[in-house]
């Protein structure tokens, strides 16, 4: 089992998704406890604005803008982040998209720009990031899934397919990775105020602040944990939701989420 555990004397972080919400809030925390903090997301000027809000911290933020879903691009970042910043010790893969779904009325365009962003945008950073790891037999990967792949829950028909895939992919990976000395984590967040999340039509219990998120991550990286799974209490109840017949899981999400009083067009 892999147990390494970066610090900021070993090399760069590597937050994707880090112009806004979770990524944003995580790359600060990073920089303020003197990391290195390569930050790519679409919106270049949303990163240059995120860097100088870390001038006075004790690490640094630098932009590298970059679409997550160009594996070339990727690539061509990380090889960057290794020449410009020096050896790749953590990465942060946390780009995702949540667009909700009706189930009766589907976009196909939106399923597939999600299975882009949230499935094939996390390979092409792994990829690149453990093959620099796996030279030095050290690193630390963590990948931000969500609570919402757990099990099926309204809207998320597009969302939760991804981040169930993405539990399984990390599962999966961290056979090989362990032998290879890179230490991989999943983060499994609950409801965050986030953009994201301010369209959902149904209320979000244990609703947390998107600083409160980046804390228990940065907290979570520091830990011997496999998952970094929050709130703990909103997550407990899911993981037993899931252990349920589905004939008793069905109508108890159906009535927590309204699901129940949905009027069918």
């Amino acid at each position: 089992m892999a147990t390494f555990t970066a610090s900021p004397s070993d090399g760069p972080a590597w937050i994707t998704g880090a112009s806004s919400g979770i990524g944003r809030a995580l790359a600060l925390e990073l920089a303020r406890q003197g990391w290195t903090v390569a930050v790519t997301a679409r919106s270049a000027d949303a990163l240059v604005g995120l860097a100088a809000e870390a001038r006075e911290s004790a690490g640094r933020i630098v932009p590298m803008a970059g679409d997550v879903t160009d594996a070339a691009a990727m690539a061509a970042l990380a090889a960057r982040i290794e020449t410009d910043l020096g050896p790749l010790a953590l990465l942060v893969a946390n780009a995702g998209i949540y667009l909700p779904q009706d189930g009766l009325d589907g976009s196909v365009e939106a399923y597939a720009q999600t299975f882009d962003v949230n499935l094939k945008g996390t390979v092409n950073v792994l990829l690149p990031a453990i093959a620099a790891m796996k030279t030095r037999r050290k690193g630390q990967i963590a990948v931000v899934a969500s609570v919402a792949g757990y099990s099926g829950l309204p809207t998320s028909a597009a969302y939760g397919a991804t981040k169930a895939g993405l539990i399984n992919m990390v599962e999966s990976l961290k056979f090989d990775l362990d032998l290879a000395g890179i230490r991989i984590q999943l983060v499994s967040p609950g409801f965050v105020d986030t953009p994201a999340t301010a369209s959902n039509p149904f209320p979000m219990p244990h609703l947390m602040k998107v600083e409160e998120a980046a804390l228990a991550i940065a907290e979570g990286l520091r830990s011997d944990r496999f998952e970094i799974a929050f709130p703990k209490a909103f997550v407990r109840q899911l993981k037993l939701l899931r252990l349920l017949p589905y004939r008793l899981y069905f109508p108890l999400v159906a009535r927590a989420t309204g699901w129940a009083r949905k009027q069918v067009s």
